[in-house]
């Protein structure tokens, strides 16, 4: 299995069980690893063959713009639900962080493999 990868995709949303974190979106960073057979696309140099990760960033963007949710942990789910939709997607590794979470730490986050 080869691997697609996306790092630190930087977004802005609405995510935190705070009432200010709720009201105007703050900095939500995004990284991911897409288990697929890009073998074909290698051979034929198609991109119609493999996950094209600039299609694939601006699907995390969109989905994040439009939610509203209180954890990381349901954000994460969200998205591999809506990334795991792609049935050349074979596994999923992704990294939600929220930057400004936590003052003292340079971000905080969660991890999930699907």
């Amino acid at each position: 299995m080869d691997t697609i990868f996306i790092d630190n995709l930087e977004t802005s949303g609405i995510l935190g069980i705070h009432p200010h974190e709720q009201r105007k979106p703050q900095p939500i960073r995004v990284s991911a690893r897409i288990g697929a057979d890009i073998s074909k696309a290698a051979l034929t140099d198609d991109i119609n063959q493999s996950v094209n990760y600039s299609t694939l960033a601006k699907l995390i963007i969109e989905i994040i713009d439009k939610s509203h949710f209180y954890t990381v942990e349901a954000l994460s789910q969200a998205l591999a639900d809506k990334i795991l939709e792609d049935d050349r997607i074979l596994s999923l590794w992704l990294r939600i962080e929220k930057p400004n979470a936590v003052s003292a730490a340079g971000a905080v986050g969660v991890e999930i493999n699907r």
